[in-house]
């Protein structure tokens, strides 16, 4: 099963994609659509507020440790 390696943030230090253990390069939507649907471990959808899914790390507090894409 495939993992999160790495991230890519915008200018604004948000997390914009991810990388996966596969090599995958993959948007936030579609990194929060395969941890909902049991394919990425190490990661799980949280309730962000105002009716908004965010993704997080299982062992990590936040993606701040996760290294950057570019």
């Amino acid at each position: 099963m495939e993992t999160i390696t790495a991230v890519h943030r915008n200018h604004f230090g948000e997390i914009i994609s991810f990388v996966t253990s596969e090599g995958r390069i993959i948007s936030y939507r579609k990194a929060l659509m395969d941890a909902e649907n049991g394919l990425i471990q190490g990661v799980q959808p949280v309730n962000g507020g105002e009716g908004t899914t965010l993704l997080a790390p299982d062992t990590h507090s936040s993606f701040d440790d996760y290294p950057n894409l570019f």
